[in-house]
């Protein structure tokens, strides 16, 4: 006689960590029944696992939030170029030269460059500032997160000396995808992009919102099959929330403690991942960066933008640290993961398989 749902959970979360492989299913179940117990017990587990691997460090990575111009219109996001009250601006090269210098005195060793998919800057162009970044600080890693471009592109800047490339896929499920971008953009083609970046030979990241409209415990399980099978070196997931501006003002947005028991589960598919506990966790929650530490991230994504233009890449409501100054945020996070038995290190912080 098989077990009610609710009590297959914990069976269930007992056989991820020891084969770290499910069946769609099961991740289904493991989701829609989840429970209080099922949720510790993957925590603690997710931890452990995270300790052999990365003991109590966890990584920072300035983000330089360069351009909030984008020629896409999803139907989430506060950037979407149909928001025509959004304030935009670009940073010069220098200005973001100089975001990477001050980032690198306060210990930082990985920038992530991040904008809306933004035409003005060229191949040419980007290939020219990574070399700079490299050229003043070779110890360093360059991670770009700036959407989908062209094989021929990826590869002119990864030749150009960058490292990492962060690609969310946003949901594994093509007809969930659809309902959250315009007709122009293609499933097939963002799946492409992720396969393009990890041939040419980038430390791939991918990753997927929380609760975003239209979501069931059955596209976050094709989401967990995904992750499970492409097996990213950085997979950055958060919490849904919505901007006032878009289609989806009025939905509600993703919670914690889903987005924790996945970065759990997400722990034990694959070990040595990176897991960013990101800026929305600590949005929707003030204690909700640690929430994502204590469950099994390792990682987080600190603001080294101007603070000039920190508010104006809105790509959800109410985002925390618009003001604070770089070394305010990196001094406070230091002490925020002090108090929970973590340490913040000076490291690039690569992936250790």
């Amino acid at each position: 006689m098989s077990l009610p749902m609710h009590e297959a959970v914990m069976p269930l979360a007992k056989q991820l960590k020891e084969t770290h492989a499910l069946s769609l299913a099961e991740y289904e179940t493991l989701i829609r029944y989840r429970t209080p117990e099922a949720a510790a017990y993957l925590a603690e587990e997710a931890v452990k696992v995270r300790k052999e691997i990365y003991g109590n460090a966890v990584f920072v990575r300035g983000l330089i939030e360069f351009s909030n111009y984008c020629k896409n219109d999803c139907l989430y996001c506060g950037i979407r170029r149909s928001n025509r009250s959004a304030e935009r601006y670009r940073l010069r090269d220098e200005e973001i030269l100089a975001c990477c210098d001050e980032g690198y005195g306060l210990g930082f060793r990985t920038f992530v460059l991040q904008s809306g998919e933004d035409g003005a800057y060229s191949d040419e162009r980007l290939c020219a500032l990574i070399r700079r970044i490299k050229e003043a600080h070779p110890d360093c890693a360059v991670t770009l997160s700036i959407g989908e471009r062209s094989f021929a592109s990826y590869e002119k800047l990864y030749q150009a000396g960058a490292d990492r490339y962060l690609l969310r896929h946003e949901t594994a499920d093509q007809a969930h995808y659809e309902t959250l971008h315009p007709k122009e953009m293609s499933f097939a083609h963002r799946m492409e992009c992720l396969q393009a970046l990890r041939q040419i030979g980038y430390q791939t990241g991918c990753g997927f919102m929380v609760g975003s409209p239209g979501q069931t415990p059955h596209t976050l399980a094709e989401d967990l099959k995904f992750v499970e099978s492409f097996r990213p070196d950085m997979c950055g997931i958060g919490p849904f929330i919505p901007h006032h501006e878009t289609p989806f003002a009025n939905a509600a947005a993703g919670t914690v403690e889903l987005t924790c028991y996945l970065l759990s589960i997400l722990r034990l598919i694959y070990p040595p991942v990176l897991l960013p506990s990101t800026t929305a966790l600590g949005t929707i929650d003030p204690k909700g960066r640690e929430k994502g530490i204590l469950a099994g991230a390792n990682v987080l994504m600190p603001n080294l933008s101007p603070r000039t233009v920190r508010k104006k890449y809105d790509l959800y409501d109410n985002k925390i640290c618009t003001e604070e100054e770089a070394a305010e945020c990196r001094g406070c996070l230091e002490a925020r993961i002090s108090a929970i038995g973590y340490k913040i290190v000076t490291d690039r912080g690569d992936i250790r398989k």
